[in-house]
């Protein structure tokens, strides 16, 4: 964790790690919040993540209560878990998941037009450019069918708010990723993380307190499959896919690491060939390969450049 060049493998295993796992989150999302409240959720998912990592970091002889691990952190927890996260978890309830995929797929865009110190790089290096562009061209085709029938399903009061507050979560969490990569005290990755995701949790509370979401839910009724899926989201989602995403920030470019979210929606049609006996249209297997060979010609710019340098 604490090493800034670290051998290529534990690059390639923590890039496994996000591209897999955050892409079956999407579907344990929308199995929990049906169940269980949405600021509840996250507020249980990420302070039980945080509290467990930190624990974890203190067992270890480490020093979890270091002033400089804690305001950046505070910083980015708000900004990537409640506002980035939490959109998310709350657009669930009132739109197909597939349409939330895409949406949040918009984020590596979001990573260039904000990472100002790099843009003499990025928008120099058209192979970037090109790749982001056409990644997200092949999100929108892998998903074409669903998302013309999600749009033209009803009018639905809650849809267009929910879709502008999943473009203002995508903002926000391309923002706090680069706040955490560029404001980072160095040190301990599973320490910021687990402040991050702390704070970030904690911030789910007085939305919950709000809508009285402690009175409402019946926790009898919570079934085992919702409550598998929390802990799902608890332990491979927060704890294993955001502490690799979080140390990725520091050791690779924030572009390359955005990558994530065009190949989740990959994954995610994937696991429902897989496993739900879903299948496939050509118009579908052309998005797949689009975005593959998108984040393909990222993937090996960013590389070519180390290769350069050395």
């Amino acid at each position: 964790m604490e090493n800034r060049k670290p051998p290529i493998l534990f690059v390639i295993i923590a890039f496994a790690t996000v591209y897999v796992v955050w892409g079956s989150t999407y579907f344990f999302i929308q199995k929990a919040v049906h169940e269980i409240p949405p600021f509840l959720m996250g507020f249980m998912r990420f302070v039980t993540a945080g509290l467990l990592l930190l624990g974890w970091c203190a067992l270890r002889g480490e020093k979890v209560l270091d002033r400089a691990y804690i305001l950046p952190s505070a910083v980015t927890g708000f900004m990537l878990l409640f506002v980035g996260n939490g959109a998310v978890i709350w657009a669930e309830q009132y739109i197909p998941s597939v349409i939330v995929a895409i949406m949040v797929s918009s984020s590596p865009i979001w990573f260039v037009l904000f990472d100002r110190s790099k843009w003499s790089i990025n928008f120099n290096t058209p192979s970037t450019i090109i790749g982001l562009l056409i990644g997200f061209a092949g999100v929108i085709l892998l998903f074409w069918n669903q998302l013309s029938g999600g749009l033209s399903g009803g009018g639905d009061q809650h849809r267009l708010p929910a879709i502008l507050l999943l473009l203002l979560a995508s903002m926000s969490w391309s923002a706090g990723s680069l706040y955490s990569k560029y404001n980072s005290k160095g040190g301990s990755a599973a320490i910021s993380t687990g402040w991050q995701m702390l704070f970030g949790g904690l911030a789910f509370l007085p939305g919950s307190v709000t809508l009285q979401e402690w009175t409402t839910i019946s926790w009898s009724a919570v079934s085992f499959e919702a409550w598998s899926s929390l802990v799902y989201l608890i332990l491979m989602g927060s704890i294993a896919a955001f502490s690799a995403y979080v140390w990725l920030l520091q050791v690779r470019p924030a572009t390359q690491v955005s990558t994530y979210a065009y190949v989740n929606p990959v994954i995610a049609v994937l696991l429902g060939v897989l496993f739900a006996n879903e299948s496939v249209s050509a118009i579908q297997i052309v998005g797949l390969a689009i975005i593959l060979g998108s984040v393909l010609l990222i993937n090996l710019t960013k590389y070519r450049g180390i290769f350069k340098r050395s």
